[in-house]
């Protein structure tokens, strides 16, 4: 069985970019910044390959 690597550079940098809108709309006091907490994690698990 082979194993294929897996591209996750895109992922990671979904992963950063909304980590950075997190922290800008805690900073900001956005009050819809519990929509963007889908997008960290999702973002974090692809990356990481986990599913």
């Amino acid at each position: 069985m082979e194993t294929q690597k897996k591209n996750t550079g895109l992922w990671w940098l979904g992963f950063f970019v909304s980590t950075a809108a997190l922290l800008a709309a805690i900073y900001l006091h956005w009050e819809y910044l519990t929509m963007i907490i889908p997008f960290v994690c999702t973002s974090f698990v692809k990356a990481m390959d986990i599913i």
